[in-house]
């Protein structure tokens, strides 16, 4: 053992030997520095701003210490450069040299040596080639130009940012000061999301914290959990002006549904949901004195599109509108970013269905009834996910919903479903148009089935069977038509790997923009009031 530690001991020694040998070896052969080196020749520089020495000869210093001069002179006419190797310790022209440490060659101005002189010196190989003679800014100079810039956009900016911020803050008080009195409420323009004119005033209630006054009219839907009701939203205290009512729908839900009435809450108060075509949220409440809970939401007379589908026959404008719109709700829903770029949670609806699509008086579609929507947070676990259950109306469910076997290793299984559903009230849409030539009466996707099918009957004709709702041959004969069929049936893939993403759609509508244009003017025939009762299929 002892031998062994001796061994290795002046193995050591050797090896820390031949590292100092290498490292003075190679210090012993380190060059002295390159310099232009070409004595006293004539030069076309100015004197001012940077300029290269017109030298072809690099020489080795002859002294370790040497570093690299540039002379520049101008006398009688005459301009000369002068470029030499020269060791700082020793005067060169009685001049001492003190700026020899500079990686670049900066002039300075030299009086009393009869004739106007600059010199340069500095450290670097070759560093004497190109030489500057204005001063160069520092860093700290650079710095204090940047400061000088920035300091009035930001006074500027602070400006502005008080005076809004004062500005917001007296308008809440005089608005406060005026519900007190029993005046109209004015509303901030700044504050409010423009919807249909039957619901402007309502959108600066979001943050509401007491009960508004709500007169309910009349009912207009009643689904599985709760009752929706047409509203009058009284802005002031006095019941007699007829203005200061608005119109709102009022979705309530009885104390058992509270869970499905807090999911709807839950998923309406994020910010992120915001979008013109979801139904745009006002306030939720909870009505102990009745019992109830309360979703007070915009109003939209036309109703759900499955009953505007029901009265009306559309014209390929009006298809191009409400399929585009219905794309882009539920792009929106599906996507992890905001239309700003903003980061957002993904939204699976899981109920998409005619009957939980409002058609506004633009004819575009906005998407609602969010009881069963599930946020798609990553954070969720596979138990949580598998807890969620078979959810949906069984004539609208994807094969894989159908039989339970949706994968939860994969949040874009639930995106998948939607698709498929979205597909389905598509070709209720198309089903209704005049461009598809003879239309027939609605019905709604597999309407040979029952009025309301159960999972086991929808199993046998979309599992079994592998049934899809027909598309004639005669629909294709428009074109435009004929590139939605083939986009529908890539959605309602029995695949659900296969299937487009709601952004493609989307996307695929924005591309039929032109044909639509080429379209006449819409022709919708409408065969009973635009007010009309919305009935929730369950």
């Amino acid at each position: 053992m002892e031998l062994l530690r001796f061994s290795a001991f002046w193995c050591g020694m050797i090896l820390f030997g031949s590292s100092l040998l290498e490292e003075a070896e190679a210090s012993r052969m380190k060059l002295n520095k390159l310099c232009k080196f070409c004595d006293i020749q004539p030069t076309n520089c100015s004197g001012k701003g940077n300029c290269k020495v017109e030298c072809g000869i690099t020489s080795i210093c002859p002294q370790k210490e040497g570093v690299c001069v540039s002379i520049w002179r101008k006398k009688d006419g005459n301009v000369t450069f002068d470029t030499v190797c020269h060791n700082p310790a020793e005067k060169l022209y009685g001049l001492v040299l003190k700026d020899y440490n500079n990686s670049e060659c900066e002039m300075k101005e030299l009086s009393g040596m009869g004739s106007k002189f600059f010199i340069c010196s500095c450290s670097e190989d070759e560093c004497n080639e190109r030489v500057f003679f204005d001063p160069r800014p520092t860093e700290p100079q650079v710095m204090a130009v940047i400061l000088v810039s920035l300091v009035p956009l930001l006074v500027m900016a602070t400006v502005v940012i008080t005076f809004f911020y004062f500005y917001r803050v007296c308008r809440q008080r005089n608005a406060h000061c005026r519900r007190k009195k029993g005046s109209p409420l004015e509303i901030d323009p700044l504050v409010i999301i423009e919807e249909d004119s039957s619901s402007t005033h309502a959108n600066s209630l979001n943050h509401n914290t007491e009960l508004l006054p709500i007169e309910l009219d009349v009912q207009v839907g009643k689904g599985r959990f709760a009752e929706v009701y047409k509203a009058k939203l009284k802005q002031g205290s006095s019941v007699s002006v007829e203005q200061n009512f608005e119109t709102v729908a009022i979705k309530i839900f009885s104390n058992e549904e509270y869970p499905s009435w807090k999911n709807e809450k839950d998923i309406f108060s994020d910010a992120d949901l915001t979008h013109e075509n979801v139904l745009h949220f006002l306030t939720a409440e909870d009505r102990k004195e009745q019992r109830q809970y309360w979703l007070i939401t915009a109003y939209h007379p036309r109703g759900n599109l499955q009953e505007y589908l029901t009265h009306n026959i559309i014209s390929w404008h009006d298809l191009w509108l409400l399929g585009g719109s219905l794309a882009r709700g539920v792009a929106h829903l599906h996507s992890d970013r905001t239309p700003c770029g903003r980061s957002k949670v993904p939204i699976a609806h899981r109920d998409i269905k005619s009957s939980n699509i409002l058609v506004k008086n633009d004819l575009t579609c906005c998407l609602c009834d969010f009881g069963l929507a599930l946020r798609l947070d990553n954070s969720l676990s596979v138990d949580e996910l598998a807890n969620s259950g078979q959810v949906g109306t069984a004539r609208y469910m994807a094969p894989e919903v159908l039989e339970s076997r949706i994968n939860l290793e994969n949040i874009e299984s639930f995106k998948q479903a939607d698709v498929y559903s979205m597909a389905l009230v598509l070709w209720e849409i198309i089903s209704r148009c005049s461009a598809i030539g003879d239309v027939k009466a609605y019905e709604p996707p597999f309407g040979n089935l029952r009025e309301h099918p159960c999972v086991e009957s929808m199993k046998d004709s979309v599992l079994r069977d592998r049934g899809r709702p027909e598309i004639p041959n005669s629909w294709t004969n428009h074109s435009g038509i004929q590139m939605l069929c083939a986009s529908i049936e890539d959605c309602w893939d029995h695949d659900p790997e296969a299937r487009l993403t709601a952004h493609c759609v989307a996307e695929r509508f924005n591309g039929m923009e032109y044909l639509d244009k080429l379209s006449d003017c819409s022709d919708s025939e409408e065969k009973i009031p635009e007010e009309i009762f919305v009935v929730d299929e369950k």
